[in-house]
């Protein structure tokens, strides 16, 4: 949450001539309701059934970008696509980070009337071990800008033969 998904995965997607597609968009649209709508409607679980869905029909497609919800690698279904069905990057950062770009954002269900700097320590405490279980590359995304960020991406994309030039 809070660590550039969508401006890096957007950056990054041109970069690499790939559709972007964001799957938590994608739930919203095929459900027609937002995301906070589906949490207080049919609760975290509810969106997470819904999130996979979109998750394995999405990780079966080619030529695209998958930006995930941060929460999708809870369930091991969403990681077995994830890690055998394309690259998976691993974008880290500090809570620090997270709190200071999450703070006025009123929109994240698991953000509300909350310690947004407890819930998000006990998120990446919880989701770390997970994405790093998923990810081909781990890429700390700090104060640096997301041009930066996404020229290193490639970059160490590259040196593993994963872009073609």
């Amino acid at each position: 949450m809070g660590v550039g998904k969508t401006t890096i995965g957007k950056m990054l997607a041109r970069e690499l001539s790939l559709a972007f597609i964001d799957s938590d968009h994608e739930v919203e649209t095929r459900a027609g309701a937002n995301i906070p709508w589906i949490f207080d409607v049919e609760g975290e679980a509810g969106f997470r059934e819904r999130e996979s869905r979109v998750i394995d029909e999405l990780t079966q497609l080619e030529g695209i970008m998958l930006s995930t919800g941060g929460g999708c690698v809870l369930r091991q279904d969403n990681r077995e696509w994830l890690k055998s069905r394309g690259f998976v990057v691993f974008l880290d950062t500090s809570v620090d980070i997270q709190v200071a770009r999450t703070r006025k954002d009123k929109k994240r269900p698991l953000l509300r009337n909350v310690n947004h700097r407890k819930v998000l320590t006990e998120m990446k405490k919880i989701r770390d071990p997970l994405y790093a279980a998923v990810a081909d590359l781990r890429v700390f995304v700090g104060d640096t800008g997301s041009r930066r960020v996404v020229t290193g991406i490639v970059s160490k994309m590259a040196q593993r033969g994963c872009v073609v030039d």
